[in-house]
């Protein structure tokens, strides 16, 4: 059973097998007609066939009423306007009975024997009455009149209700059709809009992570080196002047330059909120497509601007340098340029490894190496074993905890491989390789 027709029967509020009481009040009213009608000819069928007439009103009346079970048992009703046509009775109940069989589920094979029968049946009792009206002397046309009045009788009487029942068995059956595509339909849009919910909802979670790991990777540095920066300050202020007006000089720097970064962040994101606030409210199956071009679009914004990039490696090493990390570098490979997103996480993995040097272990010498090889990108800093007193152990910097993970996201989303670890000799490695 369709769709369309489990909701109808779920709908069914009339008696017995009625969808409705409107269609039961009408069959009711159809068999009351055809009981009286076939009552009445009862009467003429009782004289000839020397019964009394109440024998022939009371059959009339239970063969027309019969016409109550058209909707459940159309076959039968047709079947018994058929027996009953010698008897010249149940006229309406034929034309009704084979409007309903064209216009039931019913195999079209079974429509058209029952029809050719009621054809056949109505040509032959007509023409016998016609041909007895003329033998009387009742019709005076000629015999011509006798094959056109039976043919023209049984045509009137077969092919109207079957027509019409099979249009309207059709049109029914092409408005269940078009119903249960709207439905169907309706069930994939609502389907849609669910999807672009949680495509939506995973776009604002992916857009989360990654504000929340540019904003660590721009923070953690600089006020990293700033309180690095702000204890040697401390430190020297009375002994070495001059060192700590260039000290505080870079703390300046690095402030202006956190700022600065925080400032487009920040302005980015609110013109962003401003762009949703005025866009109007949407239907819920735009919400994919719509999830999609703010996608692309924070893609295209944030590849647009001027992010850190590989050549900017010497001044990260230089800033690391400047606030008293020991840091060697080394270059294997020919370099060459990279695609953005690349040369940003190569130098945000760089940038958040001598974070965490200068978080877990100040003083300690750092290696750093970037390898350039054929398809790929490699990049590996190693700290040796921080010492156990220096000015740096003194600086306690706090720690997130997300500095790894956010590497390692950042070095997955592109294919590539992280690792880190502690190393033998005490200290610390952090390893990742990106496909070029």
């Amino acid at each position: 059973m369709t769709t369309t027709g489990e909701e109808h029967t779920a709908a069914r509020t009339g008696p017995w097998w009625w969808v409705g009481w409107r269609g039961a009040v009408l069959d009711a009213g159809l068999a009351l007609v055809s009981a009286v009608e076939c009552g009445g000819e009862g009467v003429r069928f009782a004289h000839d066939a020397g019964l009394p007439a109440p024998v022939g009103v009371a059959f009339g009346a239970m063969a027309g009423s019969v016409l109550l079970v058209r909707r459940k048992w159309p076959i039968a009703v047709v079947l018994v306007s058929i027996a009953i046509t010698p008897a010249q009775m149940g006229y309406l109940m034929g034309l009704v009975g084979l409007y309903t069989l064209a216009a039931s589920e019913l195999p079209r094979r079974i429509t058209a024997a029952l029809a050719g029968m009621s054809f056949a049946g109505m040509l032959i009792v007509t023409f016998v009455r016609a041909h007895q009206s003329v033998v009387r002397g009742d019709v005076t046309m000629g015999n011509w009149f006798v094959p056109f009045a039976s043919i023209t009788t049984a045509i009137g009487m077969t092919a109207p209700p079957v027509l019409l029942g099979l249009y309207m068995g059709a049109r029914r059956r092409l408005m269940e059709s078009l119903r249960e595509r709207a439905d169907s339909l309706e069930r994939e849009l609502q389907l849609l809009a669910e999807r672009a919910e949680e495509r939506a909802e995973w776009a604002r979670n992916e857009e989360r992570t990654r504000i929340a790991r540019e904003m660590h990777d721009v923070v953690a540095h600089r006020v990293s080196l700033m309180v690095v920066h702000a204890a040697a300050l401390q430190a020297v202020a009375r002994k070495d002047p001059e060192k700590a007006v260039r000290n505080a000089a870079l703390v300046g720097d690095m402030g202006r330059q956190a700022l600065t970064e925080l400032r487009e962040m920040l302005g980015v994101l609110r013109s962003g909120d401003g762009l949703a606030a005025r866009v109007p409210s949407v239907p819920l199956a735009a919400v994919g497509v719509a999830a999609a071009a703010a996608a692309s679009r924070a893609a295209d914004d944030s590849g647009a601007g001027d992010g850190p990039s590989l050549a900017e490696i010497d001044e990260l090493i230089g800033q690391s340098a400047a606030a008293g990390m020991v840091v060697a570098l080394s270059v294997e490979g020919d370099t060459r340029g990279y695609a953005r997103e690349i040369e940003q996480t190569a130098y945000r993995v760089v940038q958040e490894a001598l974070t965490n040097v200068h978080k877990h272990a100040a003083g300690a010498k750092t290696y750093v190496r970037l390898a350039h090889r054929v398809s790929e990108i490699a990049m590996q800093v190693e700290n040796e074993c921080p010492p156990e007193v220096g000015v740096g152990s003194s600086v306690r910097l706090p720690s997130g905890g997300n500095g790894l993970l956010g590497m390692k996201e950042r070095v997955a989303a592109l294919g590539g491989v992280f690792v880190s670890g502690p190393t033998d000799a005490g200290g610390f490695r952090v390893s990742a390789v990106i496909p070029a």
